[in-house]
C-alpha cells in the first residue's frame, strides 16, 4: 500500500477539483504547493494558487488588473499591513483573483488546484464551495516555537522579502489562524473532505510532507 494520501477522484467534475493546504504562516504551504505545481499529485497535474503572493502582487502591481480600483488595491494593502482577513463583503477580490489565476493557468478538468492561503476562515469557505469542488485538504500541523524558528531560518526558502515577517504581526498571525482558520477542519470534515495531517518540524521539506501521511 502506498504511503501517500490517495489522489482526489478523477471523475469530470461541474466546478475545478481543488485540495487546500491548511496551516499558520510559516509552516511551509508556499514551498509545499510549488512542489505540487512542479511534480503533480499521483499523476495529475497541479496549478498553485498561492493567495497571499496575488495579493502582495496586486497591491504592488494593482492596477495591471482592470478588474481592481484604486479602492481596492489601498484596501489589500492595509489588509496586509494589519494582518487582517478578507471579509465576505470583499470576497469579491479574491473571487476575481482566482478567477483570472485559473483562465490564466490552462488548467483541464482533470488537474488541480491547489488552494494556499484561501479559504481562512468560515466565510470565505462557504464562498469557495461554490468556486471549487475541494477533494482534499492538507493539514500541516506546526507549533508557534517551530513557526518562529521555521522563519527566522527562512527553512523553506520562501521568506525573503517578506515585509510581514515582524515578531508582533506573527504573533497576530498565529491568534488569527487558531480562532479562524482551525475551525475549517470542522467545516470540511461535514461535507466529507478527507483530511490529512502532518506534523511539520523546523527542517521539514515539501517530500518529507509527501512521502508521509497519517489521516483523519
Amino acid at each position: 500500500m502506498s504511503n501517500q494520501p490517495p489522489a482526489p477522484s478523477a471523475q469530470p467534475p461541474s466546478k475545478p477539483q481543488a485540495l487546500l493546504l491548511l496551516g499558520p504562516t510559516g509552516s511551509g504551504k508556499s514551498p509545499l504547493g510549488d512542489y505540487l505545481a512542479e511534480h503533480g499529485w499521483q499523476g495529475r497535474r497541479c496549478f498553485h494558487f498561492d493567495f497571499g503572493h496575488n495579493l502582495r502582487k496586486a497591491a504592488e502591481h494593482g492596477f495591471d488588473n482592470t478588474f481592481l480600483t484604486k479602492d481596492d488595491v489601498n484596501y489589500i494593502h492595509d489588509m496586509l499591513l494589519a494582518g487582517t482577513l478578507l471579509e465576505n463583503e470583499t470576497f469579491y477580490i479574491a473571487a476575481h483573483l482566482l478567477d483570472a489565476f485559473m483562465s490564466d493557468s490552462g488548467a483541464q478538468e482533470d488537474d488541480v488546484i491547489v488552494m494556499n492561503g484561501l479559504p481562512r476562515h468560515i466565510g470565505q469557505a462557504e464562498e469557495v464551495d461554490n468556486l471549487v469542488d475541494m477533494q482534499l485538504v492538507i493539514n500541516l500541523e506546526c507549533s508557534p516555537e517551530t513557526v518562529m524558528e521555521r522563519i527566522a531560518t527562512n527553512s523553506g526558502g520562501d521568506r525573503e522579502g517578506r515585509v510581514d515577517d515582524s515578531k508582533s504581526r506573527i504573533v497576530r498571525k498565529l491568534e488569527i489562524f487558531h480562532e479562524r482558520t482551525v475551525p475549517l477542519l470542522d467545516h470540511y470534515r461535514h461535507k466529507n473532505v478527507r483530511i490529512y495531517t502532518f506534523d511539520v518540524g523546523v527542517t521539514t521539506t515539501p517530500a518529507d510532507i509527501i512521502g508521509g501521511d497519517r489521516g483523519n
